[in-house]
């Protein structure tokens, strides 16, 4: 991220509108209700400010917050230090702010098992909570990812094109149910930031070009993109890599893990938060840049069993829903998603 030093390291940096964002987070994101047990953790390359205006807004729900730190893990995914590893177990909420993130981890899994409320919130800041949850109307964040989910899970094929090159073409697991809101006992799962829905793929039927144009991240050597990294892409699998030193250090890092699963896509996602208009490196936001679409690699259920996941982003997307084109170069175009852009407070419509 670019700092301005003075203003956005300084405590008074948006303080009050972070505190009108914490709320909104415990009141429209993830509601916390008296009495509930409520885990705020984070690693040390967190932003402390969030983690307690966070704190600060579940307590006075009536919730009872518990903040915990604890070092950066060597690498996403990992099992933290025993102490945070036994505290998921006893919340019925988790805020978790750490930038090596745990979800898909032994502590993640533990959580759900116990059914906890896991909300990825990986790396946010001061000014990324205010953009991404403070300013947006909610109400049509939500309703966007009810009806991209709806209409994609609706089609047989998903076909995504970029101005980068990228024409990629995914079956849609209509028998999978898996949709961007609470399940009814609401308990157990994981809960993503708004401006992002998804649509079930059928892991390993796609094929065609993928090309990352905006961000990939882990591995920490990567972020925000200076080329574009293509890849080759046969029955769901990664089979090329080609592009300039960003793909060559991508190649390597996957080769590391020596495990097929590590080149399965693992899902497909929309994104569409207005307070999002670039990438930042920061691949929680990034992922929900206005317009593109972004990609899971690295097949994380049981039955594949991936060590790693990774994130990337595909800026300027067109997609077409089977026949039905819904997005244009990183604008949507289906009239009743136009309406929902307006309400929610997009630019440019």
């Amino acid at each position: 991220m670019n700092i301005e030093i003075g203003t956005e390291t300084r405590n008074e940096y948006y303080d009050l509108e972070l505190a009108r964002a914490a709320h909104k987070l415990v009141t429209e994101v993830r509601p916390v209700k008296p009495g509930q047990q409520v885990l705020i953790s984070g690693d040390t390359a967190s932003d402390a400010r969030v983690m307690w205006a966070t704190a600060r807004a579940v307590h006075v729900m009536g919730g009872t917050p518990t903040v915990v730190w604890h070092p950066q893990m060597a690498a996403t995914m990992q099992a933290p230090p025993e102490p945070m590893g036994k505290a998921v177990t006893g919340a019925d909420i988790w805020f978790d702010f750490a930038v090596a993130y745990l979800q898909y981890g032994p502590a993640y899994f533990a959580a759900l098992e116990h059914g906890a409320i896991y909300v990825a919130l990986t790396g946010m800041d001061v000014d990324m909570m205010v953009r991404t949850i403070g300013r947006p109307n909610y109400a049509p964040l939500k309703e966007m990812a009810r009806r991209l989910y709806e209409l994609s899970q609706a089609a047989e094929t998903v076909r995504v094109t970029t101005p980068a090159g990228m024409d990629l073409t995914l079956k849609v697991d209509q028998d999978l149910h898996d949709p961007p809101w609470a399940p009814e006992d609401d308990s157990g799962y994981a809960q993503m930031l708004g401006g992002q829905s998804w649509f079930n793929v059928l892991r390993e039927h796609g094929d065609g070009v993928l090309v990352f144009d905006g961000v990939i991240w882990p591995p920490a050597e990567l972020g925000v993109l200076g080329t574009p990294v293509r890849l080759s892409v046969e029955a769901g699998y990664v089979t090329g890599i080609d592009g300039e030193e960003d793909a060559r250090v991508f190649a390597r890092w996957l080769e590391s893990f020596d495990h097929p699963a590590v080149y399965l896509i693992d899902h497909a996602c929309f994104g569409f938060n207005p307070g999002v208009l670039k990438v930042s490196g920061r691949i929680l936001e990034d992922e929900r840049v206005f317009g593109c679409m972004q990609f899971g690699i690295g097949a994380t259920p049981k039955e594949y069993g991936s060590p790693v996941h990774t994130d990337g982003v595909c800026l300027n997307a067109s997609v077409w829903l089977d026949d039905v084109q819904i997005a244009d170069t990183g604008r949507y175009i289906l009239p009743e998603l136009v309406d929902l852009c307006r309400a929610m407070g997009a630019p440019q419509y």
